[in-house]
């Protein structure tokens, strides 16, 4: 409750903005992709390509290679959360350091000690969060590995004796399941860029948040990636 009535309420709107426009692009860019074509909806379509193939190649070392792969980077970026979070940790216990030194940039707006340290408390919770999006997603890829495992030869496949399609369809979605929730992880880092202007002043958090945003819209939806792999 002392935070309550020690953070000014510019910080509070300031907060609830930030919040609210991820909460809300989220929701937007998966209701915008079930009309328009999106990065994360058109690498879906190739995903289920990779398992129709997969489906008539024996071995599959190659699938459990890619599959391999595709796990390294959120691993990489789920190691990478926890040294965050502990380096903030550890920011937590030079908090008077570096207010003095956020007191010297130009346009930063000064603030009292706990302020700045719920600022830093706020950042760890987005970094755990994304810790935890990215774990969950390296795990679905050992369970896509899992059901690469248990196909059965392109033979039983082609007598009839198990049914392609709902093979097919089970791989591909839990390869789009583990693409989308890495997504979040890397949405999560990206607004955490944006929080960083918190530091500076409550109007540069929303500013900051926007572009955020619009950056994120560019990419998904109006990207040259995607252009090259709708076509």
């Amino acid at each position: 409750m002392k935070i309550i009535s020690i953070l000014p309420w510019a910080d509070w709107l300031a907060l609830v903005c930030f919040f609210s426009i991820w909460i809300g692009y989220a929701f937007f860019a998966k209701a915008w992709a079930k009309t328009r074509p999106s990065l994360l909806r058109t690498t879906n379509r190739y995903r289920r390509y990779w398992m129709e193939q997969a489906i008539a190649r024996d071995p599959r070392m190659l699938d459990g290679i890619i599959t391999q792969n595709l796990s390294t980077t959120p691993a990489f970026f789920s190691s990478t959360s926890i040294l965050i979070v502990g380096a903030l940790f550890a920011l937590l216990g030079t908090t008077d350091k570096a207010t003095e030194l956020m007191s010297e940039i130009p346009f930063a707006q000064a603030t009292t000690l706990i302020v700045f340290e719920f600022k830093i408390l706020v950042l760890v919770a987005i970094f755990v969060y994304s810790f935890f999006r990215f774990s969950w997603s390296m795990r679905q890829y050992t369970f896509v590995a899992l059901v690469i495992g248990s196909m059965p030869p392109p033979e039983d496949f082609a007598s009839g004796q198990f049914e392609r399609v709902a093979y097919v369809d089970r791989a591909a979605s839990l390869v789009a399941s583990a693409a989308e929730t890495m997504n979040d992880g890397l949405r999560a880092y990206y607004f955490s860029f944006a929080l960083l202007g918190w530091f500076v002043s409550p109007l540069a958090m929303v500013i900051a948040t926007a572009v955020v945003a619009a950056i994120l819209y560019s990419r998904e939806f109006r990207s040259e990636v995607l252009h090259i792999l709708k076509d």
